[in-house]
């Protein structure tokens, strides 16, 4: 018994140890955590300012700054980006200039997409927009490199985020070096590598050849615009004066069929480019505008939501930027979103007016072959020195890799850091007379963001323009990404604008000559881009006759434009949906007002499923071989379920769940059997317009199941198959009972944060840095768009509306608005994901604009005062 009691005692007292030891790692980790939480009320010296600067936060954190001067503006805003989001501005910075190595160390595919973006150039691009642009643009961007780094001074990295905290457990972190404005130009290089355009859609289409060998089959795959059901965002815009586009070329399905390997892997090779913003296939925004009178008011109302794949934090930031008198030489009064790292607003409103971006996606970027002869290549019967230069890739904690870049004249050789680039170099389709390929061609790139530009500029510019001709004058500017533009005004004004900066090619019948479908042969200029889209002859339109603007990534004009933009759209089913609801609540004098706005950015109603539904319940379900009696009863259990249904995918409903269930192996079904990963079906719109006009075909050759030789499938038997493995699937996941199915449970939301919240990160680190699973309604090409991706077999969302918001340009404080996370990076900063509840609920937050309606929501109170330099 006394040794008994001896163990006991020893027992207790080590349980006591370990309290004590979880206690003291607990308290560690707390004050860790916190360390970096930075002060929002009281006053802090920021030197340089030439007067005091006063920045009011609301509940939920957001900023609105007021200042004498445009530069002091700035400098506050860079010092309060500093104290919510460094590690975020530091990270894209690394990315963005090709040394993330030097930040996370020796990884490899860190390592990799620092030899790409390091090719590829982007900071050094950015280094040259520095000289373009004008002296106002450079002040205000020097600026706000000055209040980042007045928040920086004196600062440890532990001291500004616990990211890098976890980060020196792996790397020994130095200081953090200061803040350059080039910084924040070299961001807008991902922003136009994210948002290029259709090269995944052209690269798609050889791979699908190349698996079924027939052209014909392919084009199915990828149908023309459906015009005569989803109108253009400028309905009636075609053809202007001059010549239009030339005739289509005919592929050359033998050259089509030897590019086969050297495209799959160049598919896969884009990959290694980082993607910051998350965007992806299928991915878009919505934006529209409804022209005063047609709403409640008598004033334009404006909504937005861009969609974007998931972070933390949200790739937004609100912020209120206030001249506190506005003037010629301090013009700034606007609210909205904008980027950590970047000065200004991206997206939102000032006093006159408002406006909104989606994604025009134009065919921006070509693959070029190059015959290069040691420190040459051939160009029109020349050969022509290669450009070099040699880069420097500092490896935190290892040794430095040195790099050579080579370029030609049409832009960097990017066959040297993406492997499967050179090998479509060595069995590219060439025009008649080419040069011969011997060991392969050089393959560089040409991409309209690696031309220095002025958007810094337009982005101020839009800032400050009070009225439709000043915004226009800004979008002129807007070189890349090239966007799709909104646009409202208190004067009772709306209107829509394409900018950018949009390659012509020469018109011909060679393949790939007009639509850069083709890698282009660099030895032969009379293949060059001829010039840019003027940007008076881009589509526009100001208070259209119809009373609204409607722009959700869908054709901008129609098919006859003068000009090629792309040929991949997306195929108008969240477009027309959102048309349609507005067209409905203003015919025969109706009118739509705020909340009507909101409630359409909530709308889920699927546009596929009034033409698949019909005909999964017409299915017979016949008792056969492969199905029993009680196989076809368990099955009809569930097809019940889509009986009533009205098409809407809220997170509650069973139907929702079942029918998405069914879409996901009815694709599998249909074209897994032939088609490689990299083109099978993702479930988007593209493919709805696919299903549409298959389920016309019986007996089409892509029902049938290439795994069963012996057997040929009818549409029929595909979908009845469908029925029955979706039945099992949620079965499965969900339970035995469809009426207790819900669609939410399948389709949630993950947050997670970059870099240390995603795979083989410690569960400890990534539970610290992402919010917990949210379930959500909506999907993929719906209105409200929380896409999933269903080649994965997953029905988790993979993009959503990144941001919402609603402008009243009746009353400017009664807009409202809401970030998908919240303003602050920093984990238990309470603002952290703190909006993520009121997002999911489809809420919005009031967005006071007025200093008195601001002042009234204020809760903490931070002055910025000058402070001598030192």
């Amino acid at each position: 018994m006394p040794r008994l009691k001896s163990a006991r005692t020893a027992l207790v007292v080590l349980a006591a140890v370990l309290t004590l030891v979880l206690l003291v790692s607990v308290v560690t980790t707390v004050v860790m955590v916190r360390r970096p939480l930075p002060d929002w009320s009281g006053s802090a010296d920021l030197p340089g300012l030439g007067a005091e600067v006063t920045v009011l936060r609301d509940e939920a954190g957001v900023p609105q700054i007021w200042a004498e001067t445009a530069e002091d503006l700035f400098a506050a805003q860079g010092y309060v980006h500093a104290q919510d989001r460094f590690f975020e501005m530091d990270y894209r910075r690394h990315v963005t200039a090709g040394r993330l190595s030097e930040l996370v160390g020796a990884d490899t595919d860190a390592l990799q997409a620092d030899r790409v973006v390091r090719t590829l150039g982007w900071r050094r691009v950015a280094e040259q927009e520095w000289t373009l642009l004008d002296a106002e643009t450079r002040g205000y961007l020097q600026a706000y490199a000055d209040g980042v780094n007045a928040y920086l001074r004196d600062r440890s990295p532990s001291e500004l985020s616990v990211a890098y905290t976890v980060l020196g457990l792996r790397v020994d972190l130095e200081r953090i070096e200061p803040w350059d404005p080039v910084d924040s130009l070299a961001w807008l290089k991902a922003m136009a590598w994210d948002l290029r355009g259709n090269y995944t859609d052209e690269l798609g289409r050889a791979l699908a050849f190349g698996a079924v060998g027939d052209v014909a089959r392919v084009e199915q795959l990828w149908p023309e615009y459906p015009y005569e059901r989803h109108a253009p965002i400028v309905p009636g815009a075609g053809a202007s004066a001059g010549a239009p586009v030339g005739p289509a070329a005919r592929v050359d399905e033998q050259a089509l069929t030897a590019a086969q390997p050297a495209l799959a892997e160049v598919a896969r090779a884009l990959d290694a480019v980082p993607d910051l913003l998350g965007t992806g296939d299928g991915v878009g925004s919505n934006a529209w505008v409804v022209s005063g009178e047609y709403t409640e008011s008598g004033k334009p109302l404006l909504a937005n939501d861009p969609h974007l794949a998931p972070r933390v934090p949200s790739v937004w930031y609100q912020v209120g930027l206030r001249c506190t008198d506005v003037s010629p030489e301090c013009p700034f009064d606007v609210s909205g979103f904008g980027f950590s790292g970047l000065p200004g607003v991206v997206i939102g409103h000032n006093a006159d007016i408002a406006w909104g971006f989606t994604n025009l996606g134009p065919d921006v970027t070509d693959f070029w072959l190059e015959q290069v002869a040691g420190d040459t290549y051939l160009r029109d019967g020349q050969q022509l020195p290669v450009e070099t230069r040699t880069e420097t890739i500092k490896v935190a904690g290892s040794s430095d890799v040195r790099l050579e870049v080579r370029s030609t004249v049409h832009g960097p050789i990017v066959s040297d850091v993406l492997q499967p680039v050179a090998a479509l170099g060595s069995r590219a389709p060439t025009p008649p007379g080419s040069p011969v390929q011997g060991g392969g061609f050089e393959v560089a790139l040409q991409w309209t963001a690696l031309e220095p530009g002025r958007t810094a500029e337009a982005l101020f510019a839009m800032n400050t323009a009070s009225g439709w001709e000043e915004f226009r004058a800004a979008a002129a500017l807007f070189d890349v990404p090239a966007q799709n533009l909104v646009y409202a005004d208190t004067q009772g004004n709306i209107g829509y604008q394409a900018p950018g900066r949009i390659p012509v090619r020469p018109s011909g019948t060679a393949p790939g000559l007009a639509d850069g479908t083709w890698p282009r042969p660099g030895w032969d200029s009379s293949w060059e881009w001829t010039g840019y889209v003027p940007f008076e002859e881009l589509p526009s339109a100001f208070n259209p006759a119809e009373g609204f603007v409607v722009t959700a990534n869908q054709a901008v004009t129609g098919p006859d434009y003068r000009y090629r933009i792309t040929d991949d759209w997306a195929y108008g089913y969240r477009s027309q949906r959102i048309r349609d609801v507005l067209g409905q609540a203003i015919a025969d004098g109706g009118t739509v007002d705020a909340d009507d706005m909101r409630a359409l950015q909530l709308d889920t109603r699927n546009g596929l499923a009034p033409v698949l539904v019909p005909a999964l319940l017409a299915a017979t379900l016949p008792v056969s071989e492969t199905m029993s009696v009680e196989q076809r009863d368990f099955t009809r259990e569930a097809v019940d379920l889509l009986r009533d249904w009205d098409y809407t995918q809220e997170p509650d409903s069973a139907a929702a769940a079942y029918f998405n269930a069914v879409w996901s192996q009815l694709l599998r079904l249909t074209f897994h059997d032939e088609l490689p990963t990299g083109v099978q079906p993702d479930g988007g719109d593209r493919w709805f317009e696919v299903m549409r006009q298959l389920l016309q075909e019986r007996d089409s050759v892509w029902w049938d199941d290439r795994t069963t030789p012996t057997v040929l499938e009818n549409r029929d038997q595909i979908i009845e198959r469908a029925l029955h493995n979706a039945r099992l699937d949620l079965t499965s996941r969900l339970g035995k009972d469809p009426q207790r199915w819900e669609w939410g449970k399948l389709h949630a939301l993950q947050l997670e944060h970059s870099p240390l919240g995603g795979d083989g990160v410690p569960d400890p680190v990534r539970a610290l840095f992402n919010p917990d699973r949210v379930e959500v309604g909506g999907g993929t090409s719906i209105v409200n768009a929380t896409g999933w991706d269903a080649s994965t077999g997953s029905f988790a969302v993979t993009w959503v509306p990144s941001m919402r918001m609603v402008v009243d340009l009746a009353d400017l404080d009664a807009s409202t608005w809401v970030d998908l996370t919240g303003v602050s990076g920093h984990p238990w900063s309470g603002r952290y994901a703190d909006q993520l509840e009121v997002w999911a609920a489809g809420e919005q937050r009031p967005w006071p604009f007025s200093r008195e309606a601001v002042e009234e929501a204020a809760e903490h109170t931070l002055t910025l005062r000058p402070a001598p330099e030192g």
